[in-house]
């Protein structure tokens, strides 16, 4: 995870048009040419450090520090930035990251809030505030690899979004394989752009997902041994081409599945 501190400068930057990069909270060279940039076009002295001036620089989207205030819908700034960074490294992400507190953002921390046993009201207060500012959880169990593929795509932020699992690229038609033993929970047509869908339970409460099947062979109910064949690889849902993607939850929180993997 980079500092939610850079991401939050690096999203104000791209709000200003200054910035095209990744949503990272890693200060690169990029992040240090949109720096220069805002400078230059407020009159700052032009040294690539965001200090408080070229945060002022920002705006709105430079105002507020982290846990400064109370957020609700329609509110903009740097804490809604830094808000939206730890939520998505969470397992909560609320679609793009823009520092707009909206619906999306709104229903994310709702689901971060029941997540962490607080009251779900959607109002980030000093509860949830001191909940994000927790190290990161791990997925508790070992995990198999669930296909034979290119590790593509990891966890984590993917332009000005967060991508919640690992990809994997496989030829059409491959078996993909449970991770850990377990039962089925679902196994379906995902209207929400994963696919065909199947999802298994584990040991401490933890589930793996498998999408853009291109079929299955498991039915809900069904208790699965570790590398027993779930389905096939496909390229179903909001898929470009045949891969796997893989996920892991707990409570509801996708967790990154790369340090679990045996």
């Amino acid at each position: 995870m980079g500092k939610p501190r850079v991401a939050a400068l690096q999203i104000g930057l791209q709000a200003k048009g200054l910035y095209g990069g990744t949503i990272d909270g890693y200060y690169g060279p990029a992040t240090e040419r949109a720096v220069r940039r805002l400078q230059r076009r407020a009159g700052l002295a032009v040294d690539g450090v965001a200090g408080p001036r070229t945060r002022r620089a920002l705006g709105r989207y430079g105002r507020h520090d982290f846990g400064s205030r109370v957020l609700r819908n329609g509110r903009v700034g740097w804490d809604v930035s830094v808000l939206q960074f730890r939520m998505a490294w969470r397992g909560f992400p609320s679609g793009t990251l823009d520092g707009i507190f909206g619906p999306r953002t709104t229903s994310a921390v709702i689901r971060f809030q029941r997540h962490a046993r607080l009251r779900a009201d959607g109002l980030p207060g000093p509860a949830t505030y001191r909940a994000l500012r927790r190290p990161l959880k791990r997925v508790p169990i070992a995990l198999g690899r669930p296909v034979r593929g290119l590790l593509t795509d990891r966890f984590g932020p993917r332009g000005n979004r967060f991508h919640t699992g690992l990809d994997y690229a496989a030829p059409a038609g491959r078996a993909v394989r449970a991770a850990a033993p377990g039962v089925v929970v679902s196994a379906g047509w995902d209207s929400g752009g994963y696919g065909r869908l199947v999802v298994v339970r584990h040991a401490q409460r933890v589930h793996t997902w498998y999408a853009h099947l291109r079929g299955f062979r498991v039915r809900p109910g069904q208790v699965v041994a570790k590398g027993e064949r779930l389905g096939r690889v496909g390229a179903t849902g909001a898929a470009t081409g045949p891969h796997l993607h893989f996920e892991a939850r707990r409570r509801g929180a996708a967790l990154d599945p790369a340090p679990a993997l045996r």
